[in-house]
Protein backbone atom coordinates (compact mmCIF):
# COMPACT_ATOMS: atom_id res chain seq x y z
CA UNK A 1 0.00 0.00 0.00
CA UNK A 2 1.10 3.32 -1.35
CA UNK A 3 1.77 5.47 1.64
CA UNK A 4 1.69 9.68 1.46
CA UNK A 5 4.06 11.97 3.19
CA UNK A 6 2.94 15.16 4.04
CA UNK A 7 4.88 18.38 3.68
CA UNK A 8 3.82 21.92 5.06
CA UNK A 9 4.85 25.72 4.48
CA UNK A 10 5.51 27.24 7.73
CA UNK A 11 4.22 30.83 7.71
CA UNK A 12 0.62 31.23 6.86
CA UNK A 13 -0.30 27.65 7.05
CA UNK A 14 0.89 26.47 10.48
CA UNK A 15 0.89 29.82 11.90
CA UNK A 16 -1.48 32.73 11.78
CA UNK A 17 0.50 35.14 10.74
CA UNK A 18 4.00 35.52 8.89
CA UNK A 19 6.59 35.18 10.82
CA UNK A 20 8.85 37.56 9.39
CA UNK A 21 6.47 40.70 9.45
CA UNK A 22 5.62 39.69 12.75
CA UNK A 23 9.24 39.63 14.00
CA UNK A 24 9.20 43.14 11.91
CA UNK A 25 6.41 44.41 13.48
CA UNK A 26 7.99 43.68 17.67
CA UNK A 27 11.12 45.47 16.52
CA UNK A 28 10.06 48.50 14.69
CA UNK A 29 11.05 47.62 11.27
CA UNK A 30 7.29 47.47 9.91
CA UNK A 31 7.98 50.09 7.26
CA UNK A 32 10.80 48.28 5.78
CA UNK A 33 9.01 44.89 5.65
CA UNK A 34 5.51 46.45 4.23
CA UNK A 35 7.30 47.54 1.29
CA UNK A 36 9.54 44.62 0.40
CA UNK A 37 6.33 42.30 0.78
CA UNK A 38 4.63 44.21 -1.79
CA UNK A 39 7.34 43.85 -4.09
CA UNK A 40 8.13 40.55 -3.61
CA UNK A 41 4.16 39.77 -3.99
CA UNK A 42 4.40 41.92 -6.78
CA UNK A 43 7.14 40.35 -8.65
CA UNK A 44 9.21 42.94 -8.95
CA UNK A 45 11.84 41.14 -6.63
CA UNK A 46 12.00 37.47 -6.14
CA UNK A 47 11.93 35.67 -3.19
CA UNK A 48 15.93 35.05 -3.18
CA UNK A 49 16.49 38.86 -3.26
CA UNK A 50 13.57 39.46 -0.85
CA UNK A 51 15.02 36.78 1.96
CA UNK A 52 18.49 38.45 1.56
CA UNK A 53 17.09 42.38 2.09
CA UNK A 54 14.98 41.01 4.88
CA UNK A 55 18.24 39.18 6.39
CA UNK A 56 20.69 42.80 5.91
CA UNK A 57 17.73 44.63 7.64
CA UNK A 58 17.38 42.11 10.92
CA UNK A 59 20.78 40.37 11.07
CA UNK A 60 21.36 42.50 13.69
CA UNK A 61 18.79 41.79 15.82
CA UNK A 62 20.01 39.38 18.73
CA UNK A 63 18.72 35.76 17.76
CA UNK A 64 17.53 35.16 21.13
CA UNK A 65 14.50 37.70 20.72
CA UNK A 66 13.77 36.20 17.31
CA UNK A 67 13.25 32.81 18.63
CA UNK A 68 11.00 34.34 21.79
CA UNK A 69 8.57 35.90 19.14
CA UNK A 70 8.94 33.10 16.88
CA UNK A 71 7.89 30.65 19.98
CA UNK A 72 5.01 32.90 21.08
CA UNK A 73 3.58 33.23 17.52
CA UNK A 74 0.11 31.82 16.90
CA UNK A 75 -0.20 28.38 15.71
CA UNK A 76 -3.46 26.55 14.10
CA UNK A 77 -3.89 24.22 16.83
CA UNK A 78 -5.75 21.35 15.27
CA UNK A 79 -2.89 21.20 12.39
CA UNK A 80 -0.45 21.34 14.70
CA UNK A 81 -2.21 18.49 17.13
CA UNK A 82 -2.06 16.31 13.63
CA UNK A 83 1.64 17.19 12.39
CA UNK A 84 2.14 15.48 16.14
CA UNK A 85 0.40 12.88 16.27
CA UNK A 86 1.67 11.68 12.70
CA UNK A 87 4.93 13.19 13.31
CA UNK A 88 7.12 10.23 11.24
CA UNK A 89 5.49 11.43 8.24
CA UNK A 90 4.99 15.06 8.37
CA UNK A 91 7.64 17.44 7.11
CA UNK A 92 7.94 21.34 7.15
CA UNK A 93 9.39 22.83 4.52
CA UNK A 94 10.23 26.97 4.52
CA UNK A 95 12.18 29.72 3.49
CA UNK A 96 12.68 30.89 7.42
CA UNK A 97 16.48 30.36 9.04
CA UNK A 98 17.64 27.65 11.00
CA UNK A 99 18.31 28.79 14.02
CA UNK A 100 15.21 31.04 14.02
CA UNK A 101 12.92 28.08 14.13
CA UNK A 102 14.61 25.55 15.55
CA UNK A 103 13.10 25.89 19.09
CA UNK A 104 9.61 25.67 17.27
CA UNK A 105 10.43 22.75 15.20
CA UNK A 106 11.01 21.04 18.23
CA UNK A 107 8.05 21.40 19.81
CA UNK A 108 6.54 20.45 16.92
CA UNK A 109 8.68 17.00 16.72
CA UNK A 110 8.72 16.72 13.18
CA UNK A 111 12.03 16.87 10.22
CA UNK A 112 11.82 20.10 8.52
CA UNK A 113 14.00 22.03 5.96
CA UNK A 114 14.85 25.29 5.72
CA UNK A 115 17.45 28.08 4.97
CA UNK A 116 20.61 28.26 6.38
CA UNK A 117 22.50 30.59 8.56
CA UNK A 118 26.21 30.51 10.68
CA UNK A 119 25.77 32.72 13.80
CA UNK A 120 27.95 33.94 16.56
CA UNK A 121 27.43 35.74 20.01
CA UNK A 122 24.27 35.58 19.55
CA UNK A 123 23.75 37.31 16.19
CA UNK A 124 23.12 36.22 12.29
CA UNK A 125 26.79 36.70 10.60
CA UNK A 126 26.29 35.38 7.03
CA UNK A 127 22.86 33.62 4.89
CA UNK A 128 24.84 30.06 3.60
CA UNK A 129 21.40 28.45 2.06
CA UNK A 130 18.41 29.42 0.75
CA UNK A 131 15.85 26.47 0.30
CA UNK A 132 14.02 25.91 -3.05
CA UNK A 133 11.22 24.03 -1.56
CA UNK A 134 11.45 21.73 -4.86
CA UNK A 135 14.75 20.75 -3.49
CA UNK A 136 13.19 19.17 -0.12
CA UNK A 137 10.56 17.81 -2.03
CA UNK A 138 13.14 15.68 -4.55
CA UNK A 139 15.14 15.07 -1.36
CA UNK A 140 12.10 13.35 -0.04
CA UNK A 141 11.25 11.54 -3.08
CA UNK A 142 14.96 9.80 -2.91
CA UNK A 143 14.75 8.79 0.92
CA UNK A 144 10.62 7.36 0.31
CA UNK A 145 10.60 6.29 -2.89
CA UNK A 146 7.79 4.10 -2.32
CA UNK A 147 5.65 6.93 -0.91
CA UNK A 148 3.16 9.81 -2.66
CA UNK A 149 4.20 13.18 -1.50
CA UNK A 150 1.69 16.41 -0.96
CA UNK A 151 2.04 19.76 -0.16
CA UNK A 152 0.57 22.43 0.87
CA UNK A 153 0.87 26.16 1.21
CA UNK A 154 0.15 29.29 0.11
CA UNK A 155 2.57 31.37 -1.68
CA UNK A 156 3.96 31.69 -4.32
CA UNK A 157 7.62 30.54 -3.03
CA UNK A 158 5.96 27.68 -2.61
CA UNK A 159 4.63 26.87 -6.32
CA UNK A 160 8.45 24.83 -6.85
CA UNK A 161 7.14 22.38 -4.13
CA UNK A 162 3.84 21.82 -5.89
CA UNK A 163 5.88 21.30 -8.98
CA UNK A 164 7.59 18.41 -7.48
CA UNK A 165 4.98 16.88 -5.01
CA UNK A 166 2.51 14.14 -6.13
CA UNK A 167 -0.15 16.74 -5.09
CA UNK A 168 -1.08 19.67 -3.49
CA UNK A 169 -3.28 21.60 -1.38
CA UNK A 170 -3.40 25.65 -1.42
CA UNK A 171 -4.05 27.05 1.90
CA UNK A 172 -6.29 30.30 2.54
CA UNK A 173 -6.49 29.98 6.46
CA UNK A 174 -4.22 33.00 6.42
CA UNK A 175 -5.40 34.85 2.98
CA UNK A 176 -6.29 34.29 -0.12
CA UNK A 177 -3.30 32.27 -1.94
CA UNK A 178 -1.91 32.68 -5.10
CA UNK A 179 -3.70 32.33 -8.00
CA UNK A 180 -0.52 30.74 -9.49
CA UNK A 181 -0.62 28.49 -6.42
CA UNK A 182 -4.16 27.32 -7.34
CA UNK A 183 -3.69 26.60 -10.69
CA UNK A 184 -1.09 24.20 -9.75
CA UNK A 185 -3.30 22.76 -6.90
CA UNK A 186 -5.66 19.80 -6.46
CA UNK A 187 -7.44 20.95 -3.54
CA UNK A 188 -8.01 24.76 -2.44
CA UNK A 189 -8.99 25.23 1.52
CA UNK A 190 -10.09 27.96 3.70
CA UNK A 191 -11.15 26.45 6.67
CA UNK A 192 -8.80 24.71 9.92
CA UNK A 193 -11.62 22.35 10.34
CA UNK A 194 -11.83 21.51 6.51
CA UNK A 195 -7.89 21.27 6.21
CA UNK A 196 -8.30 18.70 9.16
CA UNK A 197 -10.87 16.66 7.43
CA UNK A 198 -8.62 16.07 4.63
CA UNK A 199 -5.60 15.04 6.76
CA UNK A 200 -7.39 12.44 8.13
CA UNK A 201 -8.17 10.50 4.75
CA UNK A 202 -5.30 10.67 3.86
Amino acid sequence: MTKNLLCFDLDGTLTRRELLPLIANEVGLEHEFEVLTKLTVEGTISFEESLRLRFAILKNIPVDIVQQIICHAELFGKIIEFIRNNSKRCFVITGNLDIWIETLMKNLGCRYFSSKVTASDNRLQSLDYILNKSTAINVLKRDYPQHNIIAFGDGLNDYPMFEAADKSVAIGLTHQPSRVLISKSNYVIYEEEALCRLLNTL
